[in-house]
């Protein structure tokens, strides 16, 4: 009899890139989190958050418009600088099209106002409800769905504590920049070459802790379920920063998408909804750069495997105590009758 023996297989050899990987943690912790980002749907949700954005353009529009009517309504002069202003830029006859339209505008501007908050409000749900399922589904978050109500209540008030955090960071970075410039005019400094290098530096400085501060309640507080303040701050670094990066960088697309005619007319729509788009994505990848960091990766515990009931059938070799209890009681009876009929014979 002969027996084969199997060894074990060797482990495939390990490619250039995972290598690399291995030997620097942040390239690895980078392709964890783009894979993240790619199997949560970073890409569409980033989409659908491009579309409410835009969306939600046209009530606040309607909003800004019904507050500017209000201030000139109750200031003519202003109001004919206004009208002078756009007869004299608009093209010939448009000028008083334009001034009628801005006329009735301002008769209805209660009506404006209210349709537009009403919009506003609609439209604010819309794009804050898909912006925290976005930032949920990268944190791999698996609880149950609330409900409409909740969900909805959940929203606004988010949406109330995102227009909070964004306001305190405009303050912040409006206080700093004039309290600085005021000081160096005090000071007599303010065209000295140093001073301006150190009013940049300073203004840059206020301006990152300002979107720290933004960045850290949206990753943090506006995903469904509440997220480790540690992680969302090292994030909130990496986006403040990044942020910063893709202002100056969508400025320079903006400029020279609008340097033509054309552009002139589509271009600040198209680079809005890019700038829009790109924001979108960034704020996703970061939340999933968090969410795949050591401290909050999940070990996925493998489900058993399902049980099988099978009934066990024993089959009996010998008799059983009911069958030999019968075959003694059976034989007793056929040995007395036995020995009875030996008695018998014997008398005889």
């Amino acid at each position: 009899m002969s027996a084969t023996i199997y060894g074990t297989a060797e482990p495939a050899p390990k490619t250039k890139f995972e290598q690399i990987r291995e030997q620097r943690p942040w390239l690895d912790h980078l392709v964890r989190a783009a894979a993240r980002y790619t199997e949560k749907h970073g890409d569409h949700y980033a989409a659908a958050i491009t579309f409410f954005s835009i969306l939600a353009l046209v009530p606040l529009l309607m909003v800004g418009f019904a507050a500017l009517a209000f201030v000139l309504v109750n200031n003519q002069a202003l109001l004919d600088r206004f009208s002078v202003g756009i007869t004299q830029a608009a093209p010939p006859g448009l000028g008083d099209l334009l001034n009628q339209v801005i006329r009735q505008a301002i008769e209805q501007r209660n009506a404006v106002g209210i349709i537009g908050l009403l919009g506003a409000l609609f439209t604010g749900l819309g794009w804050m409800g898909n912006l925290r399922e976005a930032l949920s589904e990268q944190w791999d978050q698996r609880g149950e769905a609330p409900t409409v109500v909740k969900r909805y209540a959940g929203d606004l008030v988010a949406m109330i504590g995102l227009g909070l955090a964004l306001a305190l960071s405009f303050a912040i970075t409006a206080i700093a920049t004039g309290a600085s410039s005021a000081v160096a005019e005090f000071l007599g400094l303010a065209d000295q070459t140093w001073v301006k290098v150190v009013l940049f530096v300073a203004g840059l400085v206020v301006t990152l802790v300002a979107n720290w501060l933004v960045f850290l309640w949206v990753i943090a507080r506006l995903p469904r379920e509440p997220v480790t303040l540690r992680s969302a701050g090292r994030a909130a670094i990496l986006a403040s920063v990044g942020f910063v990066i893709l202002q100056q960088v969508m400025t320079v697309y903006i400029a020279s998408v609008t340097s033509s005619p054309a552009g002139a007319a589509f271009g600040p729509i198209i680079g809005l909804l890019v700038f829009v788009n790109f924001v979108s994505r960034f704020i996703l990848f970061v939340t999933a750069w968090a969410a795949t960091l050591k401290e909050n990766e999940r070990e996925d515990v493998p489900e058993p495997a399902p049980v099988i009931v099978r009934p066990a059938v024993t089959v009996a070799r010998g008799p059983g105590a009911r069958a030999t209890a019968g075959l003694l009681g059976a034989g007793a009876v056929v040995g007395a009758v036995l020995g009875i009929n030996g008695v018998r014979r014997s008398r005889r």
